[in-house]
């Protein structure tokens, strides 16, 4: 029954302090401004993306803009926009209704819970991107545009960046283990998109999938299973670093978050056990 356990939603009540809301260093108003900036770049590197292959016969034209919806690194990047705009306009809610009831607070549970496992995607698959685009994708003979250089620097750079931003100043509680399981289905469905592509459209997202460039269906295995590890290990490395800023801003330096004025929504640490506890036992 403990496996099963772990995928309900829980009955706790859910981030007493507003972790998602606020950030231990930056004011309500200013880490709204920069969840919003950050959004917005990123939906506008998005659309003129989209209108520039439309416009651009050289690059594929409004076709290479349908298939870069079959690539994972745009699909995480478009995801990052719209929990950006998500965190931003619950970062205005919590400020525009002085700290109480924001509008995370008032969602039914399973979309309060839907909305953790959204944050800690959002600081794990970037790096994930990042990293196997850096290591595995590019050739290393820089980008035959400043476009080019821009797109990829965006999508395949600063969308870490971004990831780096929320998951250092953000105020978030370690994310429960059960999300690393998650994170391997969300891969797990990646997958299923890529060889409904080929089955469809017939060409690879990625040319490790592509067991003749590889060397057979065995290496592609191999990239594929490289990937999931990854992916855990990201999770885990991740887990330690939230777990180290929590301990060094809340314990070390007293510094338990920046809230609206005239309330404080101080850490009260034994409700936010309780929730821990029941947190670690919920569906996300």
């Amino acid at each position: 029954m403990a496996f099963l356990d772990a995928f309900k939603f829980g009955n706790d009540l859910w981030d007493p302090s507003r972790r998602y809301e606020t950030s231990w260093l930056l004011p309500p108003w200013l880490f709204f401004a920069c969840r919003a900036l950050f959004s917005l770049y990123a939906f506008t590197d998005l659309f003129f993306t989209l209108a520039w292959a439309c416009t651009h016969d050289a690059v594929g034209g409004c076709q290479t803009a349908r298939r870069s919806f079959s690539y994972f690194t745009v699909l995480t990047y478009w995801g990052l926009a719209f929990y950006l705009a998500v965190a931003a306009a619950h970062t205005l809610s919590y400020m525009l209704r002085s700290g109480r009831d924001s509008l995370l607070a008032r969602l039914p549970r399973p979309l309060q819970a839907l909305h953790a496992l959204f944050y800690t995607s959002v600081v794990t698959l970037p790096f994930l991107v990042t990293i196997v685009y850096w290591s595995i994708l590019y050739a290393g003979r820089g980008f035959p545009s400043t476009y080019d250089a821009w797109s990829n620097a965006s999508e395949h750079a600063l969308n870490s960046a971004f990831a780096l931003f929320e998951l250092v100043l953000a105020r978030t509680a370690p994310p429960p283990w059960v999300h690393a399981l998650w994170l391997i289905v969300i891969l797990l469905g990646y997958l299923a998109v890529a060889f409904v592509t080929l089955a469809d459209q017939g060409w690879y997202t990625y040319s490790f999938l592509d067991h003749d460039s590889v060397g057979g269906r065995g290496y592609v295995a191999a990239y594929v299973l490289g990937i999931a590890v990854g992916i855990l290990v990201i999770f885990a490395v991740v887990w330690g670093l939230i777990h180290l800023r929590v301990w060094v801003t809340e314990k070390k330096l007293g510094m338990e978050g920046k809230f609206v004025r005239g309330t404080h929504q101080g850490v009260d640490h034994n409700s936010e056990q309780r929730s821990k506890e029941q947190t670690a036992q919920s569906f996300v």
